[in-house]
């Protein structure tokens, strides 16, 4: 094979445009429930069965017979989940495996009231109750008497029976049992099945979440255009403002008003679709002052009707009762999983292109990331790495020595990234290709034979990972004495897993292709990435013998794909468009689960000028994935390559992301134990604001940091909005304090990010400089603590060995808690359960908001005496300044103001 390397040349394929991918009115399935009847389903009240997991009754509906079997759970927790399937399919729907983190604990129902037309059954204390109705039937959730969601309002559901297929295909071009797009032909092997339903959420006139899609936080009416598509396409460089599909789903919508925040997760895999209509509809214009906009209706008539439409499997939605939003994201960890903890390096910068040449290229980038004093951590190669497009394979010509490669960064305690995608080159004189084919491990077109199609290697055939069997195999290619080349310090990106098909429809797979347990691809396309994503997680854990932690990036993602590793936001154009776009879907991912998420920076494709690339940065280094990334048609853009300028500015803000890992850190030990997401739309943190209800250019970082990048070309002011009245905001450069409830205008030049942070925090920062993650782990901290209107404040600071499972199975770690209150700093464990052992020291603490000098300030360290500390008090900004303080971050102290 050593001399096989071939020459291909890697160009974006030809897509053919836009036109390449459907829209609505080409998918038949969602025209048949747009136009079909409205059918009526009725409930039989004296079918209901109270069971071990809640309740169960049948649905009928007269005109085609249909009987549905539904089953009600309430989870612990505050959670309802509804179950609709057939009472007696010819064969099994297809149900979501290996999301859900395992059958969620329930309660036992009980039998509340009783009419002719309907039941109330409650649960625990009674708060919560679920009031079904016979005809037509109706399924609400109350809360206190209130009823929050109605499911079936507007009659919309829809379940169509599978059936035994017909003697011959009708030879139109649209049976039901036959579809095409374009010259693809796609068989149903189980005729129409699909199904939908409708929701109606009382109140509530804000919808967010539905990744992945190119547009704004809040999501928008659908009445006058495409609805919500969730179906995982490789769409180069998309539309901005488009519902369509993009490369990963995940089905969870949150709704918000000022009292409460509710979710709708519905789990299907399938293609689906999702309606959304606002009633009343004025709150689309957001220019409307919110008093005025209430004034028009009352809030009662306030309500948002949402219909989900899927191709395949059963009804299966879960409703998140919050209240809070930081109930809500629990409620969602505790369905689908917690952001996998990530490794402290894979929280730096990450310097990727499609493609570095050889390892001579690659080591002059390292170099010049020294010389120009940049601090990164990662360096990536793209698929030109491999022989000849075939995975877990080096091009031996430009990659003779990958291990000493690889050795030679390690030695800068740096890492290297490669790409491993899912298909697989047809080459039977391939080991790895004969040992996949052999294995069963391939996808297999609806004739049974091995699914071939064609991708960067040309044809390929693509792996099933939805087969245990061939995930533990996928899994065992990464050891290190089968994977040829790699060392501890090699972590991977799995790409074009949507998966992406070159020659097929919608440059995807086709929905007849068939998986394992000979389920049509149809039923399950929106988790293949997820589950190649699953495996290779799980081989890298595996390589370590289960010691260190992974960092695997994906493209395509669905529900719970968090607990893997994590995303970026794919394919994207070097426009100023696409950089502020990068923000509402940042923090849309981070709404629904997904923490661990970035934007290209710089953009993909085409070439950004200087200003557009220092704006990038600056953006990319206040979102929780930090990756510089550019096509091979684009000029080289490593940070020095625009003159000195530019490399200044570019280095602050890496330097700045840097300074900020020990708070990064702590925001994901949060994300990974309570849910909470790290970046968050400015209304989690102000629930009762409606001014922050659609804001999307600016939001927090943990609850403590506001951030608002600039995005416009030749900015010279930004608005920026500082949220409520009895907040004090404080720029973290000047340290100048703001009062909140109103917005600023404030001055702009290339190097201003504007952020500030709140009072009432505590940010925790590394003092010094360094090369990568390794250097600013040793580094001496700066603690800024920043006082609210009763000069108090709190804040926490979250540290393990930053790499190994350590802090998990022997609670090899330490969370300490930063207090302030009347002159008063304490340093204290917040956690009885971790011990860790570290030789990090607090330099310096900065306390932002002292209204007068000082007398004295002391320090007393637990079990010595006080002693009096020199300190620095800057009038002009109110700020006191202590330094050479060494205390030790793993002791008690007390530093009293007097």
């Amino acid at each position: 094979m050593a001399g096989k390397s071939e020459p291909i040349i890697s160009v974006v394929p030809n897509n053919e445009g836009k036109e390449a991918f459907k829209k609505s009115e080409n998918v038949a399935f969602y025209r048949r429930q747009i136009q079909g009847p409205n059918l009526k389903y009725r409930l039989l009240l004296d079918t209901l069965v109270l069971t071990e997991k809640g309740a169960s009754f049948e649905l009928l509906e007269d005109t085609t017979k249909t009987r549905l079997l539904l089953s009600l759970t309430p989870c612990k927790n505050d959670t309802v989940r509804i179950i609709i399937d057939e009472v007696c399919p010819i064969k099994a729907h297809y149900r979501v495996p290996d999301v859900l983190t395992g059958e969620p604990p329930s309660e036992q129902l009980r039998v509340e009231s009783k009419t002719k037309d309907s039941i109330t059954l409650s649960w625990s204390s009674g708060q919560y109750q679920v009031r079904v109705w016979h005809l037509p039937f109706r399924l609400e959730v109350l809360c206190d008497q209130e009823v929050i969601v109605t499911f079936n309002s507007k009659d919309k559901l829809w379940f169509e029976s599978l059936q035994n297929p017909p003697g011959e295909l009708q030879e139109d071009k649209n049976s039901l049992w036959k579809e095409t797009f374009r010259n693809f032909v796609d068989i149903k092997a189980n005729g129409p099945s699909s199904l939908g339903a409708d929701f109606c959420l009382h109140g509530f006139r804000h919808v967010y979440g539905l990744p992945q899609h190119t547009d704004r936080l809040l999501l928008r009416d659908t009445s006058d255009g495409e609805p919500y598509r969730l179906y995982n396409l490789d769409v180069f460089a998309a539309d901005l403002y488009s519902r369509l599909g993009l490369y990963g789903s995940v089905p969870l919508m949150v709704a918000h008003k000022p009292d409460r925040t509710i979710g709708v997760f519905w789990l299907n895999a399938s293609e689906t679709f999702v309606n959304i209509q606002y009633s009343p509809t004025d709150h689309q214009d957001d220019q409307t002052p919110p008093m005025k906009r209430r004034r028009l209706r009352p809030q009662t008539d306030v309500q948002t009707d949402v219909h989900w439409l899927s191709e395949s499997g059963v009804i299966d939605c879960m409703i998140l009762l919050g209240p809070r939003p930081q109930q809500l994201f629990k409620q969602y960890a505790l369905l689908t999983g917690y952001q996998a903890m990530p490794p402290l390096f894979s929280l730096g910068y990450h310097q990727c292109r499609w493609n570095y040449n050889d390892e001579a290229d690659v080591k002059a980038v390292d170099a010049g990331f020294d010389r120009h004093k940049i601090p990164y951590d990662v360096i990536w190669l793209d698929i030109e790495h491999t022989d000849g497009k075939r995975y877990f394979t080096w091009d031996s010509a430009h990659f003779p020595k990958p291990v000493a490669l690889q050795q030679h960064l390690e030695k800068k305690k740096r890492k290297m990234v490669v790409i491993s995608d899912p298909h697989i080159k047809v080459d039977p004189d391939w080991p790895l290709y004969r040992e996949a084919r052999d294995g069963g491990h391939f996808v297999k077109d609806r004739e049974g034979q091995i699914f071939r199609g064609t991708c960067w290697p040309g044809e390929s055939s693509y792996l099933d990972c939805s087969r245990p069997a061939t995930r533990a195999w996928y899994s065992r290619c990464y050891s290190f004495d089968k994977y040829k080349g790699s060392t501890a310090s090699l972590f991977v990106w799995n790409d074009m897993n949507e998966p992406s098909v070159f020659n097929g429809p919608e440059q995807t797979m086709p929905k007849d292709a068939v998986h394992h347990g000979g389920w049509e691809h149809r039923e399950l396309h929106n988790l293949y990435g997820f589950y190649q994503h699953m495996a290779t997680m799980e081989g890298l854990i595996s390589r370590s013998g289960g010691l260190e932690r992974p960092f695997v990036l994906t493209r395509s993602f669905f529900a719970g794909s968090q607990r893997l590793g994590a995303i970026w936001t794919g394919d994207n154009i070097a426009t100023w468009e696409y950089l502020k776009i990068s923000l509402p879907m940042v923090l849309t991912l981070n709404l629904t689960g997904i923490a661990f998420c970035g934007a290209d920076v710089g953009g993909f494709v085409k070439d950004p000028d200087p200003e557009m690339l220092v704006r990038w940065y600056q953006a990319g280094a206040l979102q929780p994935f930090f990756r510089g990334h550019s096509a091979n048609d684009t000029k080289r853009r490593e940070p020095w390559l625009f003159g000195e300028e530019v490399t200044a500015a570019i280095r602050t803000a890496i330097q700045q992301r840097y300074c900020l890992l020990p708070f990064w850190y702590t925001l994901f030990h949060y994300a990974h134990t309570s849910g909470f997401p790290p970046v968050r739309p400015l209304w989690v943190e102000f629930p009762k604001e409606e001014s922050t209800f659609s804001e999307d250019t600016q939001y927090m970082i943990g609850g403590a940091l506001l951030a608002c990048p600039v995005t416009e070309p030749g900015a010279q002011t930004i608005k920026v909005l500082l949220p409520g009245s009895d907040e004090i905001w404080y720029d973290i450069c000047s340290a100048k304090a703001y009062k909140g409830g109103k917005s600023l205008s404030l001055p702009v030049n290339l190097d201003t990010v504007p952020v500030f942070q709140r009072g009432g925090s505590v940010v925790c920062r590394s003092t010094g400089s360094g090369t990568c993650t390794a250097d600013y782990q040793k580094l001496p901290l700066d603690v800024t603590v920043a006082l609210n209107s009763k000069a108090s404040a709190d804040g926490e600071l979250y540290l393990d060995d930053g790499h190994s499972f350590e802090y998990r199975d022997k609670k090899a770690f330490a969370l300490r808690k930063f207090s302030m209150l009347s002159g008063r700093l304490l340093c204290r464990s917040a956690s009885e359960e971790g011990r860790f052992d570290c030789e990090t020291v607090i330099q310096s603490v900065t306390i932002m908001g002292v209204k007068s000098k000082p007398s004295t300030v002391n320090i007393h360290v637990s079990g010595t005496k006080s002693i009096s500390a020199s300190f620095e008090f800057l009038e002009a900004c109110c700020m006191l300044k202590l330094n050479n303080l060494n205390l030790s971050v793993m002791m008690d102290w007390d530093l009293q103001i007097n």
